[in-house]
């Protein structure tokens, strides 16, 4: 079970429309030079942080929170190129009265009794992620976080449940703003479920060891990562300017 700004600090300038000329045909220029923090200018001010929760059911609100793994992004200035900075996991007790579902841990595998999980509660979790994810976007130039998930809204929706419950008033992440890479995947190579979209992808992928949040968040990872710079690669970024 995988679930993972308003505006930029410094945008892009908007781009003054030349006097017409006796050519009526867009000419395409160079792509336009980014003098700001080359992440924060990629995704409009957002910073991607790469999520994977696994649960114990599929209600974010009564089932509990067993897993928790976060990959943040960096964006190398002279390439382009955005690839793992570094990679977060927790083992979470559930919360008090919380639903374990019998089909979901055998699914997962996970036994939330076993004292060798080291597990901590979701408020510890929450503010060891929140605690890191605002280190690196404020080191990134950026505003505020967004998740990046396959089947994003599972996760997302888990992790502002929890968020909630926690009484924590103030997420970095976006409250319902994600980047989907069960989308992205079907647009970019034709698969939607990870194993599949990593594999056409030349991303290893090891179904033995998934359904892990740790080892699914950084498959997710390594995929978004391979899907931007594959865009980029292919001339899809900095957009290029258009002259009329």
């Amino acid at each position: 079970m995988r679930a993972f700004i308003y505006l930029m600090s410094n945008p892009i300038p908007e781009i003054t429309p030349k006097p017409a000329n006796n050519d009526p045909s867009p000419k395409t220029s160079q792509p336009q030079e980014l003098t700001s923090p080359a992440l924060s200018q990629r995704f409009r001010g957002y910073f991607p942080v790469v999520i994977d929760v696994e649960t114990a059911g599929f209600n974010a609100q009564t089932d509990a929170l067993l897993e928790l793994a976060a990959s943040v992004l960096t964006l190398d200035e002279e390439t382009g190129l955005m690839s793992i900075d570094e990679t977060i996991q927790f083992n979470i007790n559930p919360f008090e009265g919380a639903n374990l579902e019998p089909k979901a841990l055998a699914f997962t595998g996970i036994d939330p009794t076993n004292p060798l999980r080291f597990a901590v509660d979701e408020d510890e979790a929450l503010k060891s992620l929140f605690k890191l994810v605002r280190k690196k976007m404020k080191l990134a130039g950026c505003q505020r976080a967004i998740i990046v998930a396959h089947n994003a809204a599972f996760d997302l929706g888990f992790l502002n449940a929890a968020t909630e419950r926690c009484n924590i008033k103030r997420s970095p992440f976006h409250a319902f703003v994600s980047f989907d890479t069960t989308t992205l995947s079907g647009l970019a190579l034709g698969q939607t479920v990870l194993a599949k979209a990593c594999v056409a992808a030349n991303i290893e992928f090891n179904n033995s060891e998934a359904h892990s949040a740790l080892y699914d968040t950084e498959k997710t990872a390594e995929l978004f990562c391979y899907i931007v710079n594959k865009w980029k690669t292919l001339g899809g970024w900095p957009m290029p300017t258009i002259e009329e």
